[in-house]
Protein backbone atom coordinates (compact mmCIF):
# COMPACT_ATOMS: atom_id res chain seq x y z
CA UNK A 1 0.00 0.00 0.00
CA UNK A 2 1.67 3.40 -0.85
CA UNK A 3 1.70 6.25 1.69
CA UNK A 4 -0.62 9.07 0.90
CA UNK A 5 -0.05 12.40 2.10
CA UNK A 6 -2.69 15.39 0.83
CA UNK A 7 -2.43 18.91 1.37
CA UNK A 8 -5.31 21.24 -0.04
CA UNK A 9 -5.04 25.15 0.04
CA UNK A 10 -7.66 27.57 -0.85
CA UNK A 11 -7.07 29.38 -4.06
CA UNK A 12 -8.17 32.55 -2.01
CA UNK A 13 -5.00 32.17 0.25
CA UNK A 14 -2.06 31.91 -1.80
CA UNK A 15 -0.28 35.16 -2.67
CA UNK A 16 0.40 33.68 -6.12
CA UNK A 17 -3.14 33.37 -8.74
CA UNK A 18 -3.61 29.88 -9.82
CA UNK A 19 -6.27 28.79 -12.54
CA UNK A 20 -7.68 25.27 -13.15
CA UNK A 21 -5.53 24.40 -15.91
CA UNK A 22 -2.21 24.85 -13.79
CA UNK A 23 -2.96 21.78 -12.32
CA UNK A 24 -4.93 18.58 -12.47
CA UNK A 25 -6.94 17.37 -9.51
CA UNK A 26 -6.35 13.81 -8.22
CA UNK A 27 -9.01 12.35 -6.44
CA UNK A 28 -11.55 9.33 -5.95
CA UNK A 29 -14.95 9.09 -8.08
CA UNK A 30 -17.93 10.76 -6.24
CA UNK A 31 -19.94 8.03 -4.75
CA UNK A 32 -23.55 8.47 -4.06
CA UNK A 33 -22.97 9.70 -0.55
CA UNK A 34 -20.45 13.16 -2.04
CA UNK A 35 -23.15 13.86 -4.57
CA UNK A 36 -25.95 14.08 -2.06
CA UNK A 37 -23.56 15.72 0.12
CA UNK A 38 -22.95 18.95 -2.48
CA UNK A 39 -26.49 18.71 -2.78
CA UNK A 40 -26.97 19.98 -0.10
CA UNK A 41 -24.50 22.65 0.22
CA UNK A 42 -25.69 23.91 -2.66
CA UNK A 43 -28.96 24.73 -1.94
CA UNK A 44 -28.08 25.07 2.26
CA UNK A 45 -25.03 26.51 2.31
CA UNK A 46 -25.62 29.92 0.57
CA UNK A 47 -22.40 31.55 -0.58
CA UNK A 48 -20.69 28.30 1.60
CA UNK A 49 -22.13 26.50 -0.78
CA UNK A 50 -20.50 28.54 -4.09
CA UNK A 51 -17.44 28.16 -2.67
CA UNK A 52 -18.30 24.17 -2.07
CA UNK A 53 -18.83 23.97 -5.36
CA UNK A 54 -15.69 26.02 -6.46
CA UNK A 55 -14.10 23.09 -4.79
CA UNK A 56 -15.71 20.77 -6.72
CA UNK A 57 -14.73 22.56 -9.65
CA UNK A 58 -10.97 22.87 -8.94
CA UNK A 59 -10.70 26.31 -7.71
CA UNK A 60 -9.05 25.40 -4.35
CA UNK A 61 -5.39 24.60 -5.45
CA UNK A 62 -3.32 21.55 -4.06
CA UNK A 63 -5.28 18.95 -3.62
CA UNK A 64 -3.54 16.17 -4.21
CA UNK A 65 -3.05 12.24 -3.03
CA UNK A 66 -2.81 10.04 -6.13
CA UNK A 67 -0.02 9.95 -8.34
CA UNK A 68 -1.70 12.49 -11.40
CA UNK A 69 -1.99 15.34 -8.92
CA UNK A 70 0.80 17.84 -9.03
CA UNK A 71 0.58 21.51 -8.37
CA UNK A 72 2.67 24.31 -9.92
CA UNK A 73 5.73 25.72 -7.84
CA UNK A 74 4.87 23.04 -4.64
CA UNK A 75 4.98 19.08 -4.44
CA UNK A 76 2.38 18.00 -2.60
CA UNK A 77 2.61 14.61 -2.76
CA UNK A 78 4.81 12.08 -1.17
CA UNK A 79 4.42 8.28 -2.31
CA UNK A 80 6.28 5.50 -0.11
CA UNK A 81 6.68 1.64 0.33
CA UNK A 82 4.10 0.52 2.94
CA UNK A 83 6.05 -0.39 6.47
CA UNK A 84 6.21 -3.54 7.96
CA UNK A 85 5.23 -2.60 11.45
CA UNK A 86 2.08 -1.08 12.64
CA UNK A 87 1.34 -0.67 16.78
CA UNK A 88 -1.63 -2.50 17.72
CA UNK A 89 -4.78 -0.94 17.81
CA UNK A 90 -7.60 -1.21 19.53
CA UNK A 91 -10.66 -0.92 16.95
CA UNK A 92 -9.31 -3.35 14.04
CA UNK A 93 -11.95 -1.46 11.60
CA UNK A 94 -9.53 1.15 9.76
CA UNK A 95 -11.79 4.34 10.84
CA UNK A 96 -11.93 7.87 9.16
CA UNK A 97 -10.50 10.65 11.52
CA UNK A 98 -10.94 14.23 11.18
CA UNK A 99 -9.24 16.31 13.49
CA UNK A 100 -9.41 20.01 13.54
CA UNK A 101 -6.37 22.17 14.36
CA UNK A 102 -4.57 19.20 14.08
CA UNK A 103 -0.83 20.52 12.51
CA UNK A 104 0.59 21.08 16.06
CA UNK A 105 0.05 19.87 20.01
CA UNK A 106 -2.56 17.81 20.68
CA UNK A 107 -4.17 17.42 17.52
CA UNK A 108 -0.74 16.47 15.81
CA UNK A 109 -0.20 14.05 18.58
CA UNK A 110 -3.90 12.26 17.98
CA UNK A 111 -3.43 12.33 14.75
CA UNK A 112 -0.02 10.26 15.69
CA UNK A 113 -1.58 7.95 17.77
CA UNK A 114 -4.89 7.10 15.34
CA UNK A 115 -2.00 6.76 12.28
CA UNK A 116 -0.37 4.06 14.35
CA UNK A 117 -3.47 2.19 14.76
CA UNK A 118 -3.53 2.20 11.22
CA UNK A 119 -6.86 4.40 10.88
CA UNK A 120 -6.60 7.16 8.31
CA UNK A 121 -6.66 10.85 8.99
CA UNK A 122 -7.88 14.61 7.70
CA UNK A 123 -6.21 17.38 9.42
CA UNK A 124 -6.59 20.88 8.74
CA UNK A 125 -5.23 23.94 9.94
CA UNK A 126 -5.41 27.95 8.84
CA UNK A 127 -1.35 27.98 8.32
CA UNK A 128 0.11 26.03 5.08
CA UNK A 129 3.25 26.17 6.73
CA UNK A 130 2.31 24.47 9.50
CA UNK A 131 0.32 22.10 7.81
CA UNK A 132 2.75 21.34 5.16
CA UNK A 133 5.41 20.52 8.00
CA UNK A 134 2.72 18.66 9.85
CA UNK A 135 1.81 16.37 6.93
CA UNK A 136 5.76 15.77 6.13
CA UNK A 137 6.14 14.89 9.52
CA UNK A 138 3.24 12.43 10.01
CA UNK A 139 4.49 10.87 6.46
CA UNK A 140 7.96 10.13 7.54
CA UNK A 141 6.71 8.45 10.95
CA UNK A 142 3.94 6.15 9.43
CA UNK A 143 4.56 4.66 6.32
CA UNK A 144 2.03 2.84 4.50
CA UNK A 145 -0.67 5.17 6.21
CA UNK A 146 -3.43 7.69 5.00
CA UNK A 147 -3.31 10.87 6.05
CA UNK A 148 -4.42 14.38 4.12
CA UNK A 149 -4.80 18.02 5.05
CA UNK A 150 -6.78 21.60 4.04
CA UNK A 151 -6.24 24.77 5.24
CA UNK A 152 -8.90 25.65 7.09
CA UNK A 153 -10.27 28.36 9.65
CA UNK A 154 -13.19 26.82 11.54
CA UNK A 155 -14.76 30.32 12.17
CA UNK A 156 -15.30 30.88 8.45
CA UNK A 157 -18.68 28.78 7.05
CA UNK A 158 -17.19 28.58 3.53
CA UNK A 159 -13.84 26.95 4.89
CA UNK A 160 -15.65 24.43 7.24
CA UNK A 161 -18.06 23.82 4.16
CA UNK A 162 -15.31 23.01 1.41
CA UNK A 163 -13.56 21.17 4.65
CA UNK A 164 -16.50 18.39 4.79
CA UNK A 165 -16.45 17.87 1.24
CA UNK A 166 -12.62 17.31 0.99
CA UNK A 167 -13.20 14.73 3.77
CA UNK A 168 -15.88 12.97 2.45
CA UNK A 169 -14.02 12.39 -0.76
CA UNK A 170 -10.76 11.21 0.75
CA UNK A 171 -12.34 9.41 3.66
CA UNK A 172 -15.64 8.39 2.39
CA UNK A 173 -17.05 7.40 5.48
CA UNK A 174 -16.31 9.85 8.90
CA UNK A 175 -16.56 7.83 11.58
CA UNK A 176 -15.12 10.41 14.10
CA UNK A 177 -15.22 14.01 14.11
CA UNK A 178 -13.26 16.29 16.88
CA UNK A 179 -13.60 19.78 16.82
CA UNK A 180 -9.85 20.33 18.40
CA UNK A 181 -8.83 24.07 16.89
CA UNK A 182 -8.63 26.48 19.61
CA UNK A 183 -6.96 29.87 20.79
CA UNK A 184 -6.75 31.75 23.76
CA UNK A 185 -6.32 35.18 24.41
CA UNK A 186 -3.80 36.96 26.47
CA UNK A 187 -3.97 36.08 30.51
CA UNK A 188 -5.24 39.92 31.26
CA UNK A 189 -8.32 41.36 32.84
CA UNK A 190 -10.77 41.53 30.15
CA UNK A 191 -11.11 44.62 29.75
CA UNK A 192 -7.15 45.02 28.72
CA UNK A 193 -7.51 42.56 25.94
CA UNK A 194 -8.00 43.83 22.45
CA UNK A 195 -11.83 43.22 21.24
CA UNK A 196 -10.35 42.09 17.72
CA UNK A 197 -8.49 39.10 20.32
CA UNK A 198 -11.94 38.65 22.06
CA UNK A 199 -13.63 37.90 18.52
CA UNK A 200 -10.85 36.35 16.97
CA UNK A 201 -10.76 33.52 20.62
CA UNK A 202 -14.46 33.42 20.37
CA UNK A 203 -14.54 33.03 16.85
CA UNK A 204 -12.29 29.73 16.66
CA UNK A 205 -13.45 28.15 19.99
CA UNK A 206 -17.15 28.69 20.05
CA UNK A 207 -18.40 29.61 16.16
CA UNK A 208 -15.45 27.22 14.55
CA UNK A 209 -17.11 24.34 16.70
CA UNK A 210 -20.76 25.18 15.96
CA UNK A 211 -19.43 25.06 12.32
CA UNK A 212 -17.98 21.91 12.52
CA UNK A 213 -20.58 20.32 14.51
CA UNK A 214 -22.78 21.31 11.57
CA UNK A 215 -21.10 19.73 9.07
CA UNK A 216 -19.96 16.82 10.44
CA UNK A 217 -24.10 16.04 10.67
CA UNK A 218 -24.58 16.89 7.73
CA UNK A 219 -22.13 14.12 6.47
CA UNK A 220 -23.11 11.81 8.87
CA UNK A 221 -26.65 11.74 8.54
CA UNK A 222 -26.17 10.57 5.15
CA UNK A 223 -23.97 7.89 5.88
CA UNK A 224 -25.10 4.04 6.81
CA UNK A 225 -28.27 4.10 9.53
CA UNK A 226 -28.29 2.52 12.58
CA UNK A 227 -30.24 2.17 16.14
CA UNK A 228 -27.40 3.05 18.04
CA UNK A 229 -24.52 5.52 17.42
CA UNK A 230 -21.55 4.35 15.30
CA UNK A 231 -20.29 8.26 14.24
CA UNK A 232 -19.08 10.32 17.14
CA UNK A 233 -18.08 14.44 17.28
CA UNK A 234 -15.94 15.54 20.12
CA UNK A 235 -15.76 18.66 21.44
CA UNK A 236 -13.33 20.29 23.78
CA UNK A 237 -15.12 21.47 26.72
CA UNK A 238 -13.75 21.71 30.40
CA UNK A 239 -15.52 18.88 32.67
CA UNK A 240 -17.33 20.73 35.35
CA UNK A 241 -14.65 19.91 37.91
CA UNK A 242 -12.17 21.43 35.51
CA UNK A 243 -13.91 24.85 34.98
CA UNK A 244 -14.44 25.30 38.80
CA UNK A 245 -10.30 24.57 39.15
CA UNK A 246 -8.98 25.74 36.42
CA UNK A 247 -7.54 29.33 36.68
CA UNK A 248 -7.03 30.65 32.96
CA UNK A 249 -8.39 33.90 31.73
CA UNK A 250 -12.40 34.55 31.29
CA UNK A 251 -12.48 34.34 27.99
CA UNK A 252 -11.06 31.07 27.63
CA UNK A 253 -13.13 29.58 30.62
CA UNK A 254 -16.34 31.14 29.19
CA UNK A 255 -15.39 29.61 25.45
CA UNK A 256 -14.99 25.72 26.73
CA UNK A 257 -17.69 25.80 29.27
CA UNK A 258 -20.23 26.83 26.00
CA UNK A 259 -18.63 23.91 24.12
CA UNK A 260 -19.86 21.27 27.00
CA UNK A 261 -23.72 23.19 26.94
CA UNK A 262 -23.12 22.51 22.96
CA UNK A 263 -22.33 19.19 23.67
CA UNK A 264 -25.23 17.96 26.03
CA UNK A 265 -27.77 20.45 24.01
CA UNK A 266 -26.51 19.11 20.82
CA UNK A 267 -26.85 15.40 22.12
CA UNK A 268 -30.49 16.00 22.97
CA UNK A 269 -31.22 17.92 19.88
CA UNK A 270 -29.96 15.34 17.50
CA UNK A 271 -31.44 12.57 19.47
CA UNK A 272 -34.98 14.28 19.14
CA UNK A 273 -34.88 14.76 15.74
CA UNK A 274 -33.49 11.06 15.01
CA UNK A 275 -30.75 10.73 14.47
CA UNK A 276 -29.72 7.52 16.21
CA UNK A 277 -26.50 6.93 14.81
CA UNK A 278 -24.92 10.07 15.71
CA UNK A 279 -23.43 10.52 18.97
CA UNK A 280 -21.84 13.49 20.49
CA UNK A 281 -19.12 13.62 23.21
CA UNK A 282 -16.70 15.94 25.63
CA UNK A 283 -13.24 15.74 25.29
CA UNK A 284 -11.13 17.38 28.27
CA UNK A 285 -7.57 16.71 28.16
CA UNK A 286 -6.54 18.72 31.02
CA UNK A 287 -3.56 20.51 31.22
CA UNK A 288 -0.95 19.82 27.72
CA UNK A 289 1.95 21.66 27.02
CA UNK A 290 1.03 23.58 24.33
CA UNK A 291 0.60 27.43 23.25
CA UNK A 292 -3.18 27.27 25.08
CA UNK A 293 -1.80 26.50 28.70
CA UNK A 294 1.85 28.21 28.63
CA UNK A 295 1.42 31.72 26.63
CA UNK A 296 1.30 34.34 29.33
CA UNK A 297 1.54 31.74 32.18
CA UNK A 298 2.91 32.73 35.44
CA UNK A 299 6.30 30.92 37.49
CA UNK A 300 3.53 29.41 40.27
CA UNK A 301 1.58 28.51 37.54
CA UNK A 302 4.64 26.93 35.76
CA UNK A 303 5.68 25.33 38.77
CA UNK A 304 1.85 23.24 39.37
CA UNK A 305 2.29 22.07 35.71
CA UNK A 306 5.45 20.05 37.08
CA UNK A 307 2.64 17.75 38.61
CA UNK A 308 -0.33 18.19 36.31
CA UNK A 309 0.62 18.60 33.11
CA UNK A 310 1.75 16.52 30.04
CA UNK A 311 3.31 16.72 26.96
CA UNK A 312 0.55 16.03 24.09
CA UNK A 313 1.45 12.97 23.48
CA UNK A 314 1.06 11.42 26.43
CA UNK A 315 -2.45 12.66 26.64
CA UNK A 316 -2.94 11.07 23.28
CA UNK A 317 -1.98 7.79 23.85
CA UNK A 318 -4.50 8.18 26.73
CA UNK A 319 -7.48 9.87 24.85
CA UNK A 320 -7.25 8.09 21.59
CA UNK A 321 -8.27 4.37 22.64
CA UNK A 322 -11.47 6.08 24.49
CA UNK A 323 -12.53 7.82 21.54
CA UNK A 324 -12.08 4.74 19.70
CA UNK A 325 -14.15 2.43 22.33
CA UNK A 326 -16.49 5.44 22.75
CA UNK A 327 -20.53 4.33 22.94
CA UNK A 328 -23.63 6.23 22.96
CA UNK A 329 -23.78 9.61 23.12
CA UNK A 330 -23.39 12.62 25.61
CA UNK A 331 -20.07 11.21 27.37
CA UNK A 332 -17.32 12.97 28.57
CA UNK A 333 -13.87 11.32 28.21
CA UNK A 334 -11.20 12.76 30.48
CA UNK A 335 -7.57 12.91 31.18
CA UNK A 336 -7.60 13.77 34.56
CA UNK A 337 -10.10 13.25 37.48
CA UNK A 338 -10.49 15.01 40.46
CA UNK A 339 -9.01 12.12 42.41
CA UNK A 340 -5.64 11.66 40.02
CA UNK A 341 -5.21 15.44 40.42
CA UNK A 342 -5.50 15.17 43.67
CA UNK A 343 -3.00 12.36 43.73
CA UNK A 344 -0.65 13.90 41.78
CA UNK A 345 -0.45 17.28 43.32
CA UNK A 346 -0.05 15.56 46.51
CA UNK A 347 3.01 13.04 45.70
CA UNK A 348 4.50 15.87 43.33
CA UNK A 349 4.22 18.54 46.02
CA UNK A 350 7.88 18.89 46.21
CA UNK A 351 8.49 20.27 42.17
CA UNK A 352 5.27 22.74 43.01
CA UNK A 353 8.04 24.74 45.63
CA UNK A 354 11.36 23.45 44.02
CA UNK A 355 11.17 22.63 40.48
CA UNK A 356 10.59 19.77 38.73
CA UNK A 357 10.72 17.69 35.46
CA UNK A 358 9.52 20.52 32.96
CA UNK A 359 10.22 23.42 35.04
CA UNK A 360 12.41 24.67 37.17
CA UNK A 361 11.82 26.82 40.66
CA UNK A 362 12.21 30.52 38.46
CA UNK A 363 9.70 28.91 36.09
CA UNK A 364 12.29 27.90 33.39
CA UNK A 365 11.74 25.12 30.79
CA UNK A 366 14.01 22.46 32.01
CA UNK A 367 15.19 21.41 28.05
CA UNK A 368 16.11 17.88 27.49
CA UNK A 369 18.89 17.06 25.32
CA UNK A 370 18.17 16.62 21.84
CA UNK A 371 15.27 18.42 22.32
CA UNK A 372 13.64 22.32 21.09
CA UNK A 373 11.97 24.75 22.75
CA UNK A 374 10.08 27.69 21.91
CA UNK A 375 10.25 30.85 23.85
CA UNK A 376 7.45 30.10 25.84
CA UNK A 377 8.67 26.34 26.58
CA UNK A 378 6.46 24.58 24.11
CA UNK A 379 8.33 21.96 22.53
CA UNK A 380 9.09 21.73 19.17
CA UNK A 381 8.86 18.34 16.97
Amino acid sequence: MAMTVGLLVPSWALLRSSSPSSFRHGGHSNNRQQQLLLQRKETVCGNAGARCRKYKGQQFCGIVGSHNASVQARPRTVEKAAGEHKAERPDQKKKGVVITGGSKGLGYALAHQFLSYGHKVIICNRNEDQLATALQTLQAEHEGSIVYGMCCDVSNAADVCAFASFAVEKLGIVDIWINNAGEVTSKKILADVEASEIVRVCGTNVIGSLLCCREAINVMRLQPSSELPIFHIFNMGFSQWGANFTKSSCTHKTTKVALTQLTSSLSSEIQAAGLSSIGVHNLSPGMVLTDLLLKDSTVVARRFFNTLAEEPETVAASLAPRILAVQGTRKSISYLSPASAFLKVALGFPQIIQGGRFFDKNGNRVEVSGNRYQENGVRIR
